[in-house]
Order: C-alpha cells, then structure tokens, then sequence
C-alpha cells in the first residue's frame, strides 16, 4: 500500500513537467543560456508519435534498433560476468586482464565508430560491436565488485566443509554476487541504448538513432522528440525486464532486503 500512495505524487511531478513544456513551447520562451522557440509542443510530438505508429516505417526501425541492442548486450553480459568471476577471484587475471581493460574503458562510443568500421566487414556488425562495448564494462566491473565482497568466511566454511572451486562457485560465489551482477546487467542495458543510438547515428539505416538524426537532418524537430521518447521507453522498458528477471533470480536478496 505505501506504493500505491507514492503513484499520485509521480504522475503529479509528469503532468507538471509536461504543462511546462507546453506552455514553453507555446510561449516560445527564451531564457538567453536556452530557448525554447523551436521545440514543439508536447500536441505536436503526440501527433508525430501517430503519424509514426500508423506508418510502414516503425516496425523495421524498431526491429533493427532492438536485434542490435540484444545482439551486443547478450555477448557483453555473457563475456562480462565470466571476465568478472574470473578477475574477482584469481590476482593473476586481476593483474593481466584489469589495467587494458581498465585503459579500454574510460573510450566513449564516439570514439569507436571510425575503428569499428575499419575492423568490421559490415556496419551492422559494427554497430553491434559498439553496443557491445557499451554493456560490457559495467557488466564487468560490478561483477568483480560483486565477488569481492562476498565474506571470506563463507568461503573458508565452505572449504573446511571439503567443498572444491566449482561448488564453492557455485554455492557461495555466484549467490553472494548476483545482486551486483543484476545490477551491472540493469546499467550495461541503459548504457546499450546509450552506445547504440550514437552508432545509429553515423552509420545506420534503419533504428531509433537513425530516425532521431534523419529527422534533424530534414528539421522534422517532433520527429525528434518522437525519437528521443521511444529511446528512453525502451531504454527503460529493458532495463526494467533485467531487474525483474534479476529479482526472480535472486528471491533470498529480496527477501531480505524487505525484511529490513
């Protein structure tokens, strides 16, 4: 019941951001460090959304945008949590695998673009690299933190009980890091979205991030919004279908966590 209270309070704080935008927008107001004479107003950008839905063009730019996404951010996950494991748990891969990585890292997805093209035969897989690159490290990065944390004590009761490294893994290791690892799979889904849309961009024909640019290119400024908005839907739609999945999978986090 304490959610259902917070629900008006949250559609309260929507409905005033979007009555500023509207009245913005119609006021064209200029605030000299920003203005707002050519944004549309928020009737503008919901009928673009119609025009849009009822077009051949949603489906395959929706298509193309959600296959990259997956495609990258299965790989990242997949690489990620294995990476992380084995660099949480052993100071030799820790030693050679974390300070390139760590030098990688810091790399916007900007900066990819120009060598991705180079080192793929394909813009697709190009720009499946870049999400890929998007989602790894964060994945990565929470999965180490995830391992270390985990009570040495738990591990040293383990072993006493004649427990080897693949149950200890599996028994003590995994369990104890999976509220980390869930939360790196969240942010490595937002930060997809993010690297993916840049990609769109530059090298893309179909997708969110290719629709967004294109409709600047040709001053379509609702378009634009319309863009921006299916973007942060899906942006929060997926990552919101990881913390859920994260939930399931970790019942005795949530559980306790509740209990607090």
């Amino acid at each position: 019941m304490t959610n259902l209270y917070r629900w008006p309070l949250r559609l309260a704080s929507l409905a005033a951001c979007l009555l500023f935008w509207q009245l913005a927008a119609n006021a064209r107001l200029d605030l000299g460090l920003f203005t707002f004479t050519y944004v549309p107003t928020p009737a503008a950008v919901l009928d673009a959304a119609w025009q849009l839905a009822h077009s051949s063009k949603l489906l395959p730019h929706l298509a193309s945008s959600l296959s990259r996404v997956f495609a990258g951010y299965l790989a990242a996950a997949l690489l990620g949590v294995l990476l992380g494991l084995l660099i949480g748990r052993s100071k030799w891969a820790e030693d050679s695998l974390l300070p390139p990585l760590e030098v990688l890292r810091p790399i916007p997805a900007v900066a990819w673009i120009p060598l991705a093209i180079l080192m793929f035969p394909s813009s697709e897989l190009s720009m499946v690299f870049i999400t890929f690159t998007g989602a790894l490290f964060p994945i990565l990065l929470n999965t180490v933190h995830g391992v270390e944390a985990v009570d040495p004590r738990l591990i040293a009761s383990a072993r006493s009980l004649g427990a080897g490294r693949l149950a200890i893994l599996r028994e003590v290791i995994l369990p104890g890091a999976a509220p980390s690892i869930v939360t790196g799979l969240a942010i490595g889904m937002g930060t997809s979205w993010f690297c993916l849309v840049t990609a769109e961009m530059i090298s893309g024909q179909f997708g969110i991030g290719y629709y967004t640019w294109e409709s600047y290119v040709v001053q379509n400024y609702a378009d634009i919004v319309v863009g921006m908005l299916l973007i942060g839907l899906l942006g929060m739609g997926s990552s919101a279908l990881v913390k859920r999945l994260g939930a399931l999978a970790t019942p005795w986090y949530h559980a306790r966590r509740n209990a607090r």
